[in-house]
């Protein structure tokens, strides 16, 4: 295969992360519903991920090499604790998944939770949270970040959400905006340990401790569910979240973050609304607006992530013996000196 053409294929994985993080949220959203408990249901969501990646790190030798380098730091303090707190974002958007989507449909959850992942993204890469350092704020971010909320606002022009509670609307934005955080706290752990799986199970172990302990005090508070569905599909949301992370991992190598990040909310917010247009929520925005909305979003993530370069014309280029004269161009300076000294000797 050419290059390319294993370009493009890494492209599409992209997009088919995105698709898979939303069919994740509509799946956690639907157990939420189902069990009359979104806390309950990102719980079981959550657990399940975490005893695919206890088996995955103890086979795979990269993943039992991670867990010695992440003992070892852990104990010599050369791994702080906050570094291990990035599953508690991850749980905020599992449950937050659990708790909305049934209402407000994957589209709307989507599009705010990227409108909070953007404008999250901009304020941590200005204060220098993730591995890369302080990144300045540009007037492109600036405007993608814009766009991204403008799309929000596309989604509460539905009449449909009138009878939504505000906090629905709003946690999706935090999830998002968290989701930021945790992306910038995973990045300095995978450089401590060395291993992206590594990384991903200490935020599954962290996201589960979590939910377990808040559900428990919501059963206790309310009582358990009445009803548990026996749909065999709703209780692999946590295997689709790891194989997307994976994915992720495999994908990273050939786009880089940007594509990878591109190609994952083109494919997010589109099967988002395929997801609702399918599949409706009562009080999902309709079809079009949904639609309108994405695109808003898209166009905002592409102004802010695209670098865009002045292509050069060929009236910008100097002319050849300018390039000569200044030592641009290797091949004329040799044939100018060659001249230079033939008419010495001949003098």
């Amino acid at each position: 295969m050419s290059e390319r053409g294993a370009i493009g294929v890494a492209v599409g994985g992209a997009v088919l992360i995105g698709a898979l993080t939303a069919l994740q949220a509509r799946i956690n959203g639907t157990l939420g519903a189902e069990l009359g408990d979104g806390i309950v249901a990102a719980a079981v969501s959550f657990s399940s991920g975490l005893l695919i990646l206890i088996v995955l790190s103890a086979l795979i030798p990269e993943g039992r090499r991670g867990f010695v380098r992440l003992v070892s730091g852990i104990r010599s303090r050369s791994i702080p604790p906050w570094m291990l707190l990035g599953g508690l974002a991850g749980a905020l958007t599992v449950a937050s998944q659990g708790l909305t989507v049934a209402t407000i449909g994957v589209a709307l959850f989507t599009v705010g939770f990227v409108a909070g992942q953007t404008s999250g993204g901009l304020v941590l890469d200005r204060v220098g949270y993730g591995p890369a350092g302080v990144v300045p704020v540009t007037v492109r971010r600036l405007i993608g970040a814009a766009l991204a909320i403008a799309g929000v606002v596309v989604c509460l022009s539905g009449d449909a959400l009138g009878g939504v509670p505000l906090w629905m609307l709003i946690v999706p934005v935090v999830a998002g905006a968290g989701v930021a955080w945790q992306q910038g706290t995973n990045g300095r752990l995978r450089v401590r340990v060395e291993s992206p799986l590594t990384a991903t199970l200490v935020n599954f172990i962290g996201g589960t401790l979590v939910l377990l302990v808040a559900a428990i005090v919501h059963v206790v508070a309310v009582g358990a569910p009445r009803v548990v569905p026996t749909e065999p599909w709703l209780y692999i949301g946590g295997a689709v979240g790891v194989v997307y992370i994976f994915l992720s991992a495999v994908v990273v190598r050939r786009t880089g973050v940007l594509l990878l990040g591109l190609g994952s909310v083109v494919g997010l917010l589109s099967t988002s609304v395929l997801l609702d247009a399918l599949w409706p929520a009562p009080a999902a925005p309709s079809t079009p607006v949904a639609l309108l909305a994405a695109a808003v979003a898209i166009a905002g993530v592409v102004i802010a992530a695209v670098p865009w370069r002045r292509p050069t014309l060929l009236s910008d280029r100097p002319p050849l013996h300018d390039a000569a004269a200044r030592g641009r161009c290797p091949r004329a300076a040799a044939e100018k000196g060659s001249r230079a000294t033939g008419q010495r000797r001949a003098s």
